[in-house]
């Protein structure tokens, strides 16, 4: 005897505080066209870490694929840009600025990689940052997986965003994913 699957639960008008679903909890691109654009600006941050051999080689700019950190710095601004072609609900979105910093962190043979994007729009900008920063590990990944396949990219995060209904947020201190 089969049993039947319960139909997942929906609160009436949708699940609260999910704008991606509509009233009868289909999955919906929220209509953004009645917001006035405002400045919108976020920052997020991630790490990898990797072998002695790998971080050596990264440092001293002696990978065999060339400059990995120049090469991931253009990649996460590039994957901010294209955001919307990665993450299937996003608004494509005129970005004023996106920068990505890359910070050596030899105690841990680790990699941070933080991105600031800003843009002058009616929806925000937290998913392009988290983009650029994803999308630069994974360059480091590649770069340098000749040396180390085990490396561990972690701790994507949003650390803060401005603008909007939703007002600023920033990412405590002392949180279990914060900065390395």
């Amino acid at each position: 005897m089969r049993r039947r699957r319960a139909a997942p639960r929906r609160p009436p008008g949708g699940r609260a505080g999910l704008s991606h679903l509509d009233a009868a909890g289909r999955v919906r691109m929220v209509d953004v066209g009645g917001k006035p654009p405002t400045l919108r600006e976020a920052a997020a941050a991630g790490s990898i870490r990797m072998s002695a051999q790998a971080y050596r080689a990264v440092r001293a700019g002696a990978a065999a694929k060339g400059d990995v950190l120049a090469v991931a710095r253009v990649a996460g601004i590039a994957a901010a840009k294209r955001t919307s072609e990665l993450i299937p609900l996003c608004h494509t979105l005129p970005l004023d600025h996106v920068g990505v910093a890359i910070r050596l962190l030899p105690g841990r043979r680790a990699i941070e990689v933080e991105a600031s994007v800003r843009s002058r729009w009616s929806t925000g900008v937290e998913m392009e940052a988290l983009v650029a920063v994803a999308a630069s590990l994974l360059t480091i990944y590649d770069m340098v997986k000749g040396i180390d396949r085990g490396m561990t990219i972690e701790a994507v995060r949003l650390l803060r965003k401005s603008g909007g209904r939703s007002g600023p947020y920033r990412r405590p201190v002392n949180s279990k994913a914060g900065r390395p």
